[in-house]
């Protein structure tokens, strides 16, 4: 692995609270981008309105528990990374199911945002992973 790489994971992992902080800012930029650009350009992108707005919704509420592990958490996170990793790895497979069951309708805009939207999410639980080792340890 890269060192670059290396150093940010181990700079997040002995600081838990900011991966917190960091699920929190993308579960916001995933609602924002659900609700704003996909269903305005709803021309280019043909995920249902209905499924766009659960999804961005679903985003809102892990943000609002993120940003609330930041602010009032102290710094052991062991018990609340967990909730957040299994519920981010949820959030993916259900993406990933709509897209299934949707495939005949999307573009490949939609299949390309909500591929890149996954693989980013895999990388977030990758790093709360660690964090989560870490702080056992």
């Amino acid at each position: 692995m890269n060192e670059y790489i290396k150093r940010i994971l181990n700079i997040l992992t002995l600081k838990p609270k900011t991966v917190f902080l960091i699920d929190g800012l993308g579960a916001i930029l995933t609602a924002f981008l659900l609700m704003t650009v996909l269903r305005n350009f709803s021309e280019y992108f043909g995920m249902p309105r209905d499924t766009l707005t659960t999804l961005s919704i679903t985003a809102l509420i892990f943000a609002l528990y993120s940003f609330s592990c930041f602010v009032f958490s102290n710094n052991t996170t062991q018990k609340l990374l967990l909730p957040i990793i299994i519920a981010n790895l949820s959030y993916c497979v259900f993406t990933l199911g709509f897209v299934i069951y949707f495939h005949n309708r999307l573009t490949i805009l939609d299949i390309a945002y909500f591929l890149v939207e996954i693989l980013m999410i895999s990388a977030l639980v990758y790093i709360e992973l660690k964090t989560l080792k870490v702080s056992r340890q």
